[in-house]
């Protein structure tokens, strides 16, 4: 049983993750590169939000530490848009053959793959501690705990992965455009999510996940659409021209 747990659970929060590097990302190394660049900056995040847990907070307010670890997740997205943006100068001077003209032709392939990898390493983290437990020989004693916690956790975790994903399309999208209602959605939507994960303490898990939802489909709707737009608009400049 312990095995069938491990395994719902890691295909429940990875898998379409994993399917998306598969078919999308796997293919092209200058993608690899940026995935694992984005990751590298949420783990920089992480670090700082540890270090406001232990010192600032000395691990008591748990609200302000979620408040402050949104910040500064956005705060790094902000810094990998700017690395990304500068460095499509010198993506244009590499050529590996069948590879990176998408990266270049399309503006919001960098964004999608650097949100995947912002939610893969947020994922990574939010739920492999209780995969390890999973594993066997027998699951974790979880004390007056439902025994939906780990189900529901896999769920968020796919959940954010992406989320993350969604939100750096309309992040980079509202940045080179100016647009701060697409900024403001990113940071809101960001801050309520993690803010309404504090109920699941009280087993308050549907209160959670309905707005989560719900969250996700306005973003993954406003991520299509501006993309669809920003191709549409570029259409149409190539046909004029």
């Amino acid at each position: 049983m312990t095995l069938m747990e491990f395994v719902g659970c890691a295909c429940t929060a990875y898998g379409p993750a994993f399917a998306l590097f598969i078919i999308t990302i796997m293919h092209d190394p200058i993608r690899i590169i940026i995935l694992v660049a984005s990751a590298f900056f949420w783990l920089l995040a992480l670090l700082l939000s540890s270090l406001f847990w232990n010192f600032v907070t000395f691990r008591t307010c748990m609200l302000l530490c979620v408040i402050v670890s949104v910040i500064f997740q956005e705060a790094f997205r902000y810094c990998i848009y700017i690395l990304l943006r500068k460095a499509e100068t010198g993506l244009k001077k590499m050529h590996v053959p069948n590879t990176n003209t998408d990266v270049l032709n399309n503006k919001h392939i960098v964004p999608y793959v650097s949100g995947l990898g912002y939610g893969v390493m947020s994922g990574a983290f939010s739920l492999v501690n209780i995969l390890a437990e999973l594993s066997g020989p027998g699951t974790m004693g979880l004390n007056g705990v439902s025994h939906y916690f780990c189900l529901v956790t896999s769920v968020f975790t796919m959940i954010f992965t992406l989320l993350h994903t969604f939100w750096s399309v309309i992040f980079f999208t509202g940045v080179d455009r100016k647009n701060y209602f697409l900024i403001g959605w990113v940071i809101g939507s960001h801050l309520l999510v993690s803010c309404m994960t504090l109920f699941n303490n009280s087993q308050m898990y549907l209160l959670t996940m309905i707005p989560a939802i719900l969250v996700l489909i306005i973003s993954a709707y406003t991520a299509f659409n501006v993309c669809r737009r920003r191709y549409i608009s570029e259409h149409n400049i190539v046909v004029h021209n």
